[in-house]
């Protein structure tokens, strides 16, 4: 038995989302093809067809989240089901089909599909990590993997050394473009081949990631629903920055996927880490 972390980001262009935040949700690989079906399904009947048909890229977290959508989903009252996926999926073959009706409908479906889409992730017995970045955290020097993603592997290393049956872990990321994925590649492979830290989780962890196309990843997408949520929505203690309190419900679906592990010494590990720095001791 092995677990796959699926990972994604938000904010990284540091443009106007108040936190960067790394992400990844892990699946047992036994569990992983029936969620994806009850994903792909759950898009069938909300929308009337998957998003990538609609879309023909991945539907990214600001795509379904943005402060637009909860503004024309509120402009009318709840929709049946029945009727609103016959709206959403109107709009979504013709977007020249514009319409208030059409218009709410939609919002409201992508509403209801990121909070059930959530749901059943938490119900297959996903565990959700993240590195928490404040937009005006000190950056290292270009060249060494950063404390973010070494920090979301220790706390993934945490949950498999958590494990009774000592499972294998393994990490697929969002594949950038090819000299950065080159790039992070290297960086991976050097900080669990060359650090201590990164040799004692290369026991639990495949030290090698795999590079998918979000696009046609159904997991990947849950990773970013959950950076974005987290970075607009979650506030832990020590995140000091406004967030939209429209996302409540949608935070408390990702605080319920968060990895925590409660010690025989007393201590608590969780899954979610706010970086105040990302620079490395020498460095600061």
């Amino acid at each position: 038995m092995s677990w796959v972390i699926f990972i994604d980001e938000s904010g990284q262009d540091r443009r106007k989302s108040p936190y960067e935040v790394l992400a990844g949700i892990a699946i047992e690989d036994r569990k992983l093809w029936k969620l994806i079906r009850e994903l792909s399904d759950l898009q069938e009947n909300i929308f009337g067809m998957r998003l990538f048909e609609a879309y023909g890229v991945e539907a990214k977290a600001q795509k379904l989240l943005k402060s637009k959508v909860f503004r024309h989903a509120g402009q009318m009252d709840s929709i049946l089901p029945a009727d609103r996926t016959i709206l959403a999926r109107e709009l979504l073959e013709d977007g020249g089909a514009v319409s208030r009706e059409r218009l709410s409908a939609l919002a409201q479906a992508k509403l209801a599909y990121v909070l059930e889409a959530l749901e059943l992730s938490r119900r297959a017995g996903a565990q959700a990590f993240a590195s928490i970045v404040p937009q005006t955290a000190p950056r290292p020097e270009a060249g060494m993997l950063r404390k973010d993603y070494s920090y979301l592997f220790e706390r993934f290393y945490y949950f498999l050394n958590s494990r009774p049956d000592d499972p294998m872990g393994y990490l697929v990321f969002d594949e950038l473009d090819k000299s950065a994925s080159h790039l992070l590649l290297e960086q991976v492979s050097e900080y669990f081949v060359t650090t201590q830290k990164g040799r004692t989780r290369s026991r639990l962890i495949i030290p090698e990631p795999f590079f998918v196309h979000s696009d046609l990843t159904t997991m990947v997408q849950i990773a970013d629903l959950i950076a974005y949520v987290i970075s607009w929505g979650v506030r832990l203690a020590g995140m000091s920055e406004p967030h939209r309190p429209e996302l409540d419900r949608f935070s408390e679906k990702v605080i319920r996927l968060r990895f925590t592990q409660h010690t025989p010494g007393g201590y608590t590990n969780f899954g979610f880490k706010i970086i105040n720095d990302l620079r490395a001791r020498a460095e600061q």
